[in-house]
């Protein structure tokens, strides 16, 4: 498919590039004219997948580099996201998918990545190789009505 404009950013599997990825997507996503609530659920799911990726997928080591793509479709409405790692991949995709599954009950993990990526993107793929790394592909329309603000003035 061919985009109207696309993005790629690499960055170390540490906690504090979460943010980071966050913030680069929302801005991105910016041109698509999205209303607050649209950017913050892509901005939700962008941050569950890269936490996913350094907590699960690098078990937490900092020497792996994830990457997301991102790119907007020629409508200008549709943007599909990519956050890729080399990390350990999942053994049982459709089992990690299950709300509430974790591997990390140790570290207090929820189990709700997945689910809330689903929960806030129209669309989730996950392909994962174990011992070669995981692949979540997230797909969001924008589109929501924009409410204009209203300005009241009142005499004293």
């Amino acid at each position: 498919m061919e985009y109207f404009n696309e993005m790629e950013v690499v960055f170390d599997s540490r906690s504090e590039n979460e943010g980071f990825a966050r913030v680069a997507v929302a801005a991105f996503m910016t041109q698509m004219d999205p209303v607050l609530e649209e950017v913050a659920d892509v901005k939700t799911a962008v941050s569950e997948a890269v936490t996913n990726s350094i907590i699960h997928g690098y078990e937490g080591r900092t020497s792996g580099k994830i990457t997301v793509w991102c790119g907007i479709e020629k409508d200008k409405k549709t943007i599909l996201i990519t956050v890729k790692d080399q990390g350990i991949g999942i053994e049982n995709v459709e089992q990690a998918m299950e709300p509430l599954y974790t591997t990390r009950p140790d570290m207090d993990r929820s189990g709700m990545g997945f689910a809330f990526m689903e929960a806030f993107m129209d669309e989730v793929q996950v392909e994962s190789v174990p011992g070669k790394g995981t692949t979540v592909w997230m797909k969001k329309t924008t589109g929501g009505e924009k409410k204009e603000a209203v300005w009241t003035t009142q005499s004293h």
